[in-house]
């Protein structure tokens, strides 16, 4: 299948085709499907982002910070690998630098 550009932005949690649509942080290179699979890494960041929110909020937090943490940094490890194998060389170029720290 044709790779076509998507625009991703982790921070505003979306992956879309249209470049003026929205602010984005990431030029990829993907099929379809690699997109999807973009978009629900994406919505996994959101839930773990979620659930660390209220593992600190309610009542008191009784877990260290660095375990509620480790799974949302898991996933976002992962996401910016991905992103890095289907980015641009811009986008590789980019986030090069944050691979480096992982």
């Amino acid at each position: 299948m044709e790779k076509k550009l998507f625009y991703l932005s982790v921070q505003g949690r979306s992956i879309l085709e249209d470049h003026g649509a929205t602010s984005f942080e990431w030029t990829v290179e993907a099929t379809p499907e690699e997109a999807d699979n973009l978009r629900g890494m994406l919505e996994r960041i959101a839930e773990k982002e979620e659930s660390s929110f209220l593992a600190f909020t309610y009542p008191w937090p009784d877990t260290p910070e660095e375990e509620v943490n480790a799974g949302y940094q898991s996933h976002l490890n992962e996401l910016y690998r991905e992103i890095y194998r289907l980015g641009t060389k811009e986008t590789r170029d980019g986030i090069g630098r944050y691979l480096a720290f992982l």
